[in-house]
């Protein structure tokens, strides 16, 4: 009986076509891209960003609350894409990059799943194009300067017990959580306290993220705010003449990356922020490129509903001017299951009544995407133990609503399984009736975007803010940044910050216990209930199964 083969022996078996003819596809020649070996490609800022022909069409892929059952958001966004082309829809499909944390984890991989990834799979989901070692450099620069400066000769009067610039690394690691620096004697350093956070939660990551283009991302650098003098005068990155040199190791990284899904369709990959401790979405500018390019650009915005398409929305849409006109709401059977009370181990077998009391969670994303004005469809994306009952369920719930929901299934079938799916949100596109509109006005208070967003978004019966939290808010109003979108980190399991809290929850309060600026991002972060900026690894990471044969090939990713 042969095993069903893993992921990456499928991304290993797939015959890929060379970069340049996915560019051809684009209409870009070999001139207009810069070649990353024979399957990966960075394009030129100027390839695209002078473009005068029509632009694409904007979809988002969002998910329910997600579980350890795995929902499968990146496989249907890579699955869609996919059959879209088989349509001759000309489509791109525009994702994040993976962190190494992830990887070596919990994921074991982040590049789709089955027969709908995105190649070179390896690759992308370790080193790629080193636009993550580059950011974590730029990211380490700055504190450098920033420790340099204190030692000699603090002309800016940074107060060491106001500085808030961490450090970063690409991986996650719970003791650097909380660290002391500066102990090598006298030429060591001035000794502080000290923290590091996940590469993919730096302020660098945000900003790389949103810029438009290289001057754009200088000028955003040097907005960083690493520190406070004793009267609480902000401290930014330019005053440190850092912004300038970061630029320079960010240069090439802001390019983004060209590969192809194994489907053949052309997929930008870039950038790779999270969704629960950042903004969540993969960089404005690879999307722009795939509006320049294509007639429908599918992208996906991390974690559920409530924290990446809320941010995709309020955030990168508002900074950059993006108008999507339609969403694809990604559910499972397994997953509703778990909100509706089944233990993981459970899942295979058929439980109809705990699905429809896991149901509320799916429904209560569909009401927040609606507050948008984006159309939704939801697409139910099949496990081979789910029941026929089990997938009518969730399509007659969402008949109720006035929803279409269409059975899926990128993982075996690729894009085979997802035509119903690519020709419903065909149909939504020509139908129109996108009226996008972010959730609040700017020009509310910062505590007042956190309650808007507790409110209609997680359902909370309000919020309570810690001291600390009352604090940041008054000093962030005070130095211009009240008029700021808000970037709530939060955990990704509940609508609610106790990640306990499945389902639809009710009858709680948001904890805030601080408010961070991200001032180069443009936003600001209002930190909630046990959430933090660098993960830990599990007791038997992801890590602990993989190797690499004497021939180089990697086995146990994912």
């Amino acid at each position: 009986m042969s095993q069903t083969p893993t992921d990456i022996q499928i991304a290993q078996s797939a015959e890929l076509r060379p970069i340049v003819e996915i560019a051809e596809t684009l209409g870009l020649g070999p001139a207009d891209i810069e070649n990353y070996g024979h399957y990966k490609a960075k394009v030129p800022l100027g390839a695209f960003q002078n473009h005068n022909g029509p632009k694409g069409r904007l979809v988002l892929v969002t998910a329910i609350s997600p579980t350890p059952a795995g929902e499968g958001k990146s496989t249907i966004s890579v699955g869609l894409a996919d059959a879209l082309n088989v349509r001759g829809r000309n489509p791109v499909l525009c994702l994040r990059e993976p962190s190494l944390g992830p990887v070596f984890g919990i994921k074991g991989g982040a590049a789709g799943g089955g027969y709908s990834q995105v190649v070179p799979m390896a690759d992308i989901n370790l080193h790629f194009t080193g636009d993550f070692h580059a950011i974590t450099a730029a990211h380490g620069l700055l504190s450098a300067m920033l420790d340099n400066h204190l030692f000699r000769p603090n002309d800016l009067n940074v107060d060491q017990r106001q500085i808030v610039w961490p450090r970063a690394v690409d991986m996650n690691d719970r003791a650097l959580r909380s660290i002391t620096i500066g102990l090598g004697g006298r030429l060591g350093g001035i000794p502080r306290e000290d923290h590091f956070v996940i590469t993919a939660a730096s302020e660098i990551m945000a900003i790389f993220c949103l810029a438009e283009g290289l001057s754009d991302l200088t000028k955003r650098l040097g907005e960083i705010i690493v520190a406070y003098t004793r009267d609480g005068t902000p401290i930014r990155a330019r005053e440190l003449e850092a912004p300038g040199a970061m630029t320079v190791l960010l240069r090439d990284a802001i390019n983004p990356n060209l590969v192809q899904t194994l489907g053949k369709t052309p997929a930008f990959i870039h950038g790779g922020p999270f969704a629960n401790i950042a903004h969540g979405c993969n960089s404005l500018i690879a999307t722009r490129a795939g509006l320049a390019f294509g007639d429908i650009v599918v992208t996906e915005a991390g974690f559920g509903a409530d924290l990446g398409a809320e941010k995709f929305f309020d955030i990168k849409c508002r900074i950059g001017n993006l108008e999507p006109e339609a969403v694809v709401l990604v559910a499972t059977v397994r997953a509703l299951k778990m909100h509706g009370g089944v233990k993981k181990d459970l899942l295979a077998t058929e439980d109809v009544e705990a699905l429809k009391r896991g149901l509320p969670n799916l429904v209560g994303h569909l009401e927040n995407l609606k507050k948008f004005g984006v159309p939704a469809i939801v697409a139910v994306n099949r496990f081979a133990t789910d029941t026929t009952s089990e997938v009518q369920a969730v399509i007659d719930a969402c008949k109720e609503m006035g929803v279409q929901a269409v059975e899926s299934d990128p993982h075996s079938r690729t894009a085979e399984g997802m035509l119903e799916l690519a020709d419903a949100v065909t149909d939504l596109l020509e139908a129109g009736g996108a009226a996008y509109k972010p959730l609040y006005p700017l020009d509310m208070t910062l505590r007042e975007k956190i309650e808007v967003i507790a409110g209609e978004i997680y359902g909370s019966d309000g919020v309570e803010f810690l001291i600390d939290a009352e604090k940041s808010i008054e000093r962030l109003e005070g130095i211009g940044m009240g008029d700021s979108p808000v970037c709530i980190a939060k955990t990704q399991y509940s609508f609610s910050d106790n990640p306990e809290l499945l389902g639809r929850p009710s009858g709680f309060h948001i904890t805030v216990r601080d408010v961070i600026p991200s001032a180069g991002a443009g936003f600001v972060v209002a930190k909630t209930g046990d959430i933090m900026t660098m993960p830990g690894l599990s007791a038997r990471p992801a890590a602990s199964g993989m190797s690499v044969k004497d021939s180089g090939e990697i086995v146990g990713l994912a």
